[in-house]
């Protein structure tokens, strides 16, 4: 049985709108899982609290960093943006 290996993209080969549209969905992304990790938060109890803290923490300083990476290479995102990316990656 032989199988198929598919090439993945690899990142010098986007174009730097693709480039852009992909960091903004890790932020998106990145976003929705601290926000999740806040709610989870809320409602943990003994050992899932340290779970959570060190969670929100690393979510936070992952989208610390994505945001910085946005702002150096001039990304600015507004509204239009924002529609466009959700409307070509649902955001899980």
């Amino acid at each position: 049985m032989q199988e198929e290996y598919i090439k993945e993209e690899k990142i010098s080969e986007k174009s730097d709108d693709d480039k852009k549209k992909e960091l903004m969905r890790s932020i998106i992304r990145t976003k929705k899982v601290l926000e999740q990790a806040h709610q989870n938060f809320e409602y943990a109890e003994g050992e899932l609290i340290d779970y959570y803290s060190y969670n929100i923490k690393a979510n936070q300083a992952k989208l610390d960093y994505l945001l910085k990476k946005a702002k150096s290479m001039g990304v600015i995102m507004d509204c239009s943006l924002k529609r466009k990316v959700n409307d070509e990656f649902e955001v899980s």
